[in-house]
């Protein structure tokens, strides 16, 4: 992996993209997405994570992180270990009509990869950029928030109930953030 995305500042803020093996479309049915939700909300109570921006997208996350207690590259792993597991169990065990489709590619990409035993949810990468200007800050925050908006799944980002576009237009999101002033 490329020196220039690793978590380097432990005290920076970064913009962070990971995505599901090969792009599929997991995160449009809720009880998925909410996998991620209660995650993130044990990594913000036990480990310091610190969310300043997000957005569930179908296949992909993109979130803008600190930290005020453990490294960012533990959270990360961390949760993404966990997320990948509770989310094998719900697609296992739902009704999933594409389980057998997403199993068997989840399992096949798990098997080529050495990190892995026999299953592989995410994508290795986060591709963490450091965001040491306010440029760059909002420039990141405006990105996840039009996404769904540029996807055309909502004309406002704020309409869109899987992101922090709520929190910044004066709603109230699904989970706390921080914000970026």
């Amino acid at each position: 992996m490329s020196r220039n995305y690793k978590f380097h500042d432990p005290k920076g803020m970064y913009f962070v993209t990971y995505s599901v093996i090969n792009w599929i479309d997991i995160f449009i049915r809720n009880e998925y997405r909410d996998v991620m939700l209660d995650s993130w909300k044990h990594c913000i109570d036990k480990k310091g994570l610190e969310i300043y921006g997000w957005c569930i997208m179908t296949s992909h996350v993109h979130m803008i992180i600190a930290s005020n207690k453990d490294l960012l590259e533990n959270i990360m792993r961390d949760m993404k270990r966990h997320t990948s597991t509770t989310l094998r169990h719900a697609i296992e065990n739902s009704f999933e009509s594409r389980k057998t489709w997403i199993m068997e590619i989840m399992m096949a990409h798990g098997t080529l990869n050495k990190h892995n035993k026999d299953f592989q949810f995410w994508q290795q990468h986060n591709h963490p950029i450091l965001l040491d200007t306010n440029h760059i800050m909002q420039q990141k925050l405006d990105y996840i928030h039009m996404n769904p908006v540029e996807a055309g799944f909502v004309d406002e980002p704020e309409h869109y109930l899987y992101s922090s576009a709520r929190d910044y237009s004066g709603k109230k999101g699904l989970i706390d953030i921080s914000f970026i002033e």
